[in-house]
């Protein structure tokens, strides 16, 4: 079955850091473009960033120049580096296929990031 297991979140001052891992499973990783998606508090899901499994990577006009997103496919795993943190990066952060086509089920817990002024 599909599975995905984030971790790294956490709560940190504005303008720190942090790096996000997620673990896959269930599926061909390899041939999947990965992207790590966030929900804020009262918002949508959104996606943040996305990477192809030819390592080709685009970010939200939000993420650009901050955050940096690679994959590892020899052990089905994706990271978010995130720098230069803001407020309005609070939020839980979730892995995923874009577009993700394995149903509501199969989205994992997230990792909640926490950003303080």
């Amino acid at each position: 079955q599909v599975q995905f297991v984030e971790s790294g979140g956490g709560s940190v001052q504005a303008g720190g850091s942090l790096r996000l891992s997620c673990a896959a499973s269930g599926f061909s990783f390899s041939i999947n473009t990965m992207g790590w998606y966030r929900q804020g508090p009262g918002n949508q899901r959104e996606l943040v960033a996305r990477i192809s499994s030819g390592g080709s990577t685009n970010y939200a006009d939000s993420a650009k120049g901050r955050f940096t997103i690679s994959r590892d496919n020899a052990k089905n795993t994706v990271t978010l580096q995130m720098n230069s943190l803001k407020p309005e990066d609070t939020a839980v952060y979730y892995c995923n296929t874009v577009p993700c086509v394995w149903g509501r089920d199969s989205w994992g817990q997230g990792t909640q990031v926490t950003v303080s002024s």
